[in-house]
């Protein structure tokens, strides 16, 4: 892993105009408070800053690799301890005896080099705590993005089971019903009963390949909920009376898969299955505004006694669309006395 300075390029360049900053105001203090010749400042400032520069860019290592883990507070403190006195004392001595080997001759500025230690281990005392600071800062932020970055792709996933898990949720009841419905048409009329086969199996591959992808066209969906309904007047005869009313610039529209059939399903149990005459199922499309709406209506009879339900499909829809496009006013659905109205809105702009 490389360090935060080389990272980026804006950092280094922090970094370096950071430092010389610091060497250039070193050097100005000595020179003007210190009456320390100008060569000697600058080379005073130069080596002790330098080279703390360099033992603090490696500091990173030890504290990325060493010191991350969570040991008590006094451990923490005396680890820090022990490498805030290695580095303070070898770059101490070694920026003593490299300034002493060069200015041998000025035994005024050597005396400077003793007497000014301690207040020279402060300041490397200064910059090490310095350095931890926005070294454990870094890494804390890195820390907390691979924490939001892993949480981001539990929800992708939570996301996609629900969905999955949602759109897998097939009312047995149907396939029972057409199964038994083919059944009894085996007999009767074997070519239809064929035709049944057919049109259930490419029913159940498209519920079954729609969990693949989160969206698909209108149109796709529309060519679903007619091999549903062939299949479901089989059962009901002429009381099953479809009216589609789509229009060419709706087909193209995405929606989400699987969201029309358990719409007209619902049609079918509250409408037609308790009634002994033609029920109409209307289904309208428009694209207004930002959204492709879809309406589907149903007459049914008030004093019927009504197929009990749990209301799972409507439901089920409620919930996807929560999870795909983070809004629960997508779906209303009213009553008159009369008629069953169910009314989708899907944005026009594709989920994230």
């Amino acid at each position: 892993m490389t360090t935060p300075v080389l990272s980026k390029r804006y950092y280094l360049t922090i970094y370096f105009v950071t430092w010389l900053v610091i060497i250039v105001v070193h050097a100005a203090l000595l020179f003007f408070l210190y009456d320390t010749s100008l060569t000697e400042s600058i080379a005073d400032s130069v080596v002790f800053n330098v080279l703390f520069a360099i033992a603090g860019y490696t500091l990173w290592f030890v504290i990325r690799y060493n010191l991350k883990e969570k040991p008590s507070g006094f451990d923490l403190l005396f680890q820090h301890l022990m490498v805030a006195g290695a580095i303070i004392a070898i770059w101490f001595l070694v920026s003593y005896y490299t300034l002493t080997s060069l200015f041998s001759a000025d035994a005024d500025y050597v005396q400077f080099l003793k007497t000014s230690a301690p207040w020279r281990i402060i300041t490397g005392l200064f910059y090490y705590i310095v350095y931890v600071l926005i070294y454990y800062l870094i890494l804390y932020y890195e820390d907390l993005q691979e924490k939001l970055k892993h949480e981001g792709e539990l929800k992708t996933l939570v996301k996609e089971a629900e969905l999955v898990a949602l759109k897998s949720q097939i009312n047995p009841h149907f396939l029972f019903n057409s199964l038994n419905s083919i059944s009894s048409l085996t007999l009767s009329h074997p070519g239809k009963a064929q035709e049944m086969v057919i049109k259930l199996s490419d029913f159940l591959r498209y519920s079954l390949s729609s969990d693949r992808k989160t969206t698909t066209t209108l149109e796709n969906e529309f060519e679903n909920i007619s091999r549903y309904l062939d299949i479901e007047k089989v059962r009901f005869g002429k009381r099953l009376n479809f009216v589609p009313d789509i229009p060419a610039q709706c087909l193209g529209a995405e929606v989400p898969g699987l969201i029309l059939q358990p719409l007209i399903e619902n049609a079918i149990k509250h409408g037609v299955y308790n009634s002994t005459e033609e029920v109409k199922i209307a289904l309208s499309c428009q694209i207004n505004d930002d959204f492709v709406t879809i309406n589907i209506s149903n007459k049914y009879d008030p004093a019927a006694i009504r197929k009990k339900g749990e209301g799972i499909g409507l439901k089920n829809i409620r919930n996807r669309l929560v999870l795909i496009y983070h809004r629960n006013d997508l779906l209303l659905t009213n009553s008159d006395g009369k008629t069953y109205q169910a009314t989708l809105k899907i944005p026009l702009i594709k989920p994230a």
